[in-house]
């Protein structure tokens, strides 16, 4: 009976495993920014902060600053690349912040890793207490760092105080990416890889010289 159990926790284990492989799949298929599928390795080493390390490197052409999501939104980006693996520092780290939009408002804010509060989440700072933030409410990229592609999924908004002592609101947020025990995520190339060069400015004709021969 122990053994039939095993087996189907396996086979489920499997099936869930295929059904994020193949939602990922999809997510590639939809963007516009080239990327390449990596496998999570491990978390990394330090307890204070929040990163894990992915199998692509160098040699995969992997650059700092790249965007990493899995199959429901940002997982991080990359923070340190070697020759055949990657640090990928999540959105939940302390010392991350990221520029998100608010799709109900079109309200910009930031939003920084808060493990303090609660392992793996998020908090929405600097919004005036009076700003017009729900429970419920979806940020996504608004893409004014040059770091992610706008529209990616980020977090959705679960609490929000309003405290008459304070003239910002304290908003607690839940992230989209599975950040504890991911599997697989996507790791797309930087923004500014893909941006045309500003165009080299026209040299000025030189003077004429007053009494030339035309």
């Amino acid at each position: 009976m122990s053994l039939q159990s095993q087996r189907a926790n396996q086979v489920e284990q499997l099936t869930l495993e295929n059904s994020r492989l193949r939602q990922l799949l999809d997510l590639r298929e939809r963007l516009s920014t080239p990327s390449r599928a990596a496998q999570v390795l491990y978390d990394a080493a330090d307890p204070y902060s929040r990163k894990v390390i992915i199998d692509r490197g160098m040699l995969d052409n992997v650059a700092t600053g790249s965007p990493v999501l899995d199959e429901n939104g940002v997982l991080g980006q990359v923070t340190r690349v070697y020759p055949m693996v990657s640090e990928v520092t999540l959105v939940t780290d302390r010392d991350q912040a990221i520029p998100v939009l608010n799709t109900r408002t079109g309200a910009r804010g930031v939003a920084f890793g808060d493990p303090a509060s609660r392992a793996g989440a998020l908090e929405l700072r600097y919004m005036a207490s009076g700003a017009d933030v729900q429970a419920g409410d979806l940020l996504t990229t608004s893409g004014v760092d040059g770091v992610y592609p706008p529209g990616l999924p980020v977090a959705r908004v679960e609490k929000v105080e309003r405290r008459v002592d304070s003239a910002f609101a304290r908003i607690n947020c839940a992230p989209l990416a599975l950040v504890a025990g991911v599997g697989h995520v996507m790791v797309l190339q930087p923004v500014g890889a893909h941006v045309a060069p500003r165009p080299a400015a026209e040299a000025a004709p030189a003077p004429t010289r007053k009494g030339a021969r035309k």
